[in-house]
């Protein structure tokens, strides 16, 4: 049964990261629209930040899955979607016909927040309890 459950959990988790692992693979892949991306949101130099955004999304989801500083991982995950998430779906700003589906986006993302940040916690509490 223990087997059973550490299959779903890593699968959990995976799916938790299936986003920015399928995001920082895109970005890699397509560096220039990575670039184009960051120059959308303003962010300069674009070169830098897409570079930090692929290590990011790549970095931060093998630590959740190896579980090696997996709560280090999550919280990462949780504050670059929170920064993001303010950055990128802005559905206060948005006329009525585009701020449903942007409201919906939002919180979407601040749910994936609460999903890293319990990862964290778990990760946290069980490595509290193995040093015990």
């Amino acid at each position: 049964m223990r087997t059973g459950s550490s299959i779903i959990r890593w699968v959990a988790l995976l799916l938790l990261c299936a986003a920015y692992l399928q995001g920082g693979f895109d970005k890699a892949v397509d560096f220039a629209g990575a670039i184009a991306e960051m120059q959308h949101f303003g962010l300069t130099p674009p070169a830098p930040f897409a570079a930090a955004t692929i290590a990011m999304e790549f970095g931060a989801s093998l630590c959740i899955l190896t579980g090696f500083y997996r709560w280090l991982g999550a919280l990462a995950l949780a504050v670059f979607t929170l920064m993001a998430t303010f950055m990128a779906a802005r559905f206060w700003e948005l006329p009525l016909p585009q701020r449903i589906p942007a409201a919906n986006t939002f919180f979407e993302h601040l749910g994936l927040v609460g999903g890293f940040l319990l990862v964290a916690w778990h990760d946290l509490r069980e490595r509290r309890a193995a040093s015990a």
